[in-house]
């Protein structure tokens, strides 16, 4: 029978696959210091990710058109901070403290959290392909015309496992897909680099 995964499915995974490293057993609701965060770690039907130190903040400083076939690196300031502030109405690229194995027949979703959701910061809905491996580059959206922050190490995102009903004929993996293995916050991948 296929369909959503439960935590238990997550644990077996992360623990004797390898599916999430590191992986955190437990909802996560404070930091070392006692203190309330945004939680991470297992969920009853998910798996809560934190987002690493490592941001890119969208800036239009040179004018820059933003083109997914020929992106230019400048459009974005390099920063690794505890504390991230977004501008109004712009974005910033993090990426995720787990790295992941996503199993063949196996579809991953990831969502918002609510609470950033409720700042008007808008994480992408992204799908993690069978068999894709890496760190999850994630982009979060301040639609308020305020600045907003994210806080890295804290929970970030909820993906949701999907099995699917058969494994697939081609996988991310088989069809070497261009994000396969990133590792830090990548940037868009123009079809002239992936042939590279």
């Amino acid at each position: 029978m296929s369909g959503i995964k439960s935590d238990r499915w997550i644990h077996r995974m992360a623990t004797e696959h390898q599916m999430i490293q590191p992986f955190e057993p437990n909802q996560i609701k404070s930091n070392a210091q006692g203190e309330a965060c945004v939680s991470w770690g297992v969920s009853s039907y998910g798996y809560d990710v934190r987002c690493a130190r490592e941001f890119k903040i969208f800036t239009n400083t040179f004018n820059t058109v933003i083109d997914p076939k020929a992106f230019d690196p400048s459009s974005f300031v390099s920063v690794e901070t505890d504390v991230c502030v977004i501008p109004p109405n712009s974005f910033v690229l993090a990426c995720t403290v787990e790295t992941f194995k996503i199993p063949r027949d196996v579809l991953v979703v990831c969502l918002g959290k609510s609470t950033y959701a409720r700042c008007g910061i808008i994480v992408n809905v992204t799908p993690l392909e069978p068999e894709w491996e890496g760190t999850v580059t994630l982009e979060f959206s301040n639609t308020t015309n305020l600045p907003a922050k994210i806080y890295a190490n804290e929970g970030c995102a909820q993906l949701l496992f999907f099995e699917g009903d058969e494994v697939c004929e081609v996988s991310y993996k088989d069809r070497k897909g261009k994000y396969q293995g990133q590792t830090g916050v990548t940037l868009p991948v123009t079809p002239y680099e992936q042939e590279v």
